[in-house]
């Protein structure tokens, strides 16, 4: 069983998204428990104040010490790791979410303290003796850090066994494997002059297994260069081996309906390798 316990100002962020859809059949059926903890239980003066002032001056108010201290040694256990989200932090991909679901995904169990900062951040002591892992979601700033948790406790979630119904789900998903999902299609298979690719009508699982590897590549390519470089030098052999071509309809911007013709066809293209710079 996955557990996390989230250490934030606005408890009810965290509660709302997390218990509806996905999220909330899998805690129905005991595959995950999220308890989200209000941070000013743990404080001990009238004003339940959990920041103050820069030390040495600043614009902005700082996460105390002593509140968060307190919640996380009370709420830590032997294997605990304790996560914080921050803009600082190491950024959130489905590789991390693959490593904090592992545990849960060979059979065992696993236990986070996820804590939200706020403000300007929290106090570098607490980083340096209480934190296992910072995380970031992505080069901007949110109002608080309870956002960018949920996000993290969806993704793992949905790596859980059984949690998405069809344990397919996750793998065929996009950057399961490094690249995009290919485009997908479903009934009626003609929409207003527009068909869906005759590969999916063929039977041939094959043809369609390389005519989704072509389209993920492709779109990939046009949308996330990066990872195109980085499965392809990965996947050396892929470019340079014989194979029979599936003819792909181009994954690109299409024109608007008004300016396309009814009788156009979609094009084929050939993949080829990322270039190298010269030098």
């Amino acid at each position: 069983m996955l557990e996390i316990d989230v250490l934030t100002l606005f408890p009810e962020m965290i509660t709302g998204p997390l218990s509806q859809s996905i999220m909330g059949r899998a805690s129905d059926h005991g595959l995950i428990s999220v308890r989200a903890h209000q941070l000013r239980d743990w404080t001990h003066d009238k004003y339940r104040r959990t920041d103050d002032y820069l030390c040495g001056g600043g614009q902005g108010m700082l996460m105390k010490c002593e509140p968060i201290f307190e919640a996380i040694e009370q709420l830590r256990r032997e294997h605990t790791r304790v996560i914080l989200m921050t803009p600082q932090g190491r950024v959130f991909r489905q590789s991390v979410a693959r490593e904090l679901a592992a545990p849960c995904m060979e059979g065992g169990d696993a236990h986070y303290i996820i804590l939200c900062g706020h403000y300007e951040g929290v106090d570098q002591r607490v980083i340096d003796t209480l934190v296992d892992l910072e995380l970031s979601i992505g080069d901007y700033i949110l109002t608080n850090g309870a956002i960018a948790a949920v996000v993290v406790i969806d993704a793992v979630a949905r790596l859980l066994p059984g949690a998405l119904g069809d344990d397919r789900s996750s793998v065929d998903e996009s950057f399961a494997d490094g690249l995009l999902e290919a485009p997908a299609y479903t009934k009626p298979n003609v929409f207003r002059g527009m068909e869906v690719p005759a590969v999916f009508l063929s039977g041939n699982h094959r043809a369609i297994a390389e005519w989704r590897l072509e389209q993920s590549l492709a779109r990939t390519r046009a949308n996330r260069p990066d990872l195109y470089e980085a499965w392809a030098a990965a996947h050396p052999d892929f470019f340079t081996k014989k194979r029979k071509r599936v003819p792909l309809t181009g994954y690109k911007k299409r024109p608007e309906p008004s300016q396309q013709p009814e009788s156009q066809q979609p094009e084929s293209q050939q993949l080829e390798p990322p270039q190298q710079p010269e030098g």
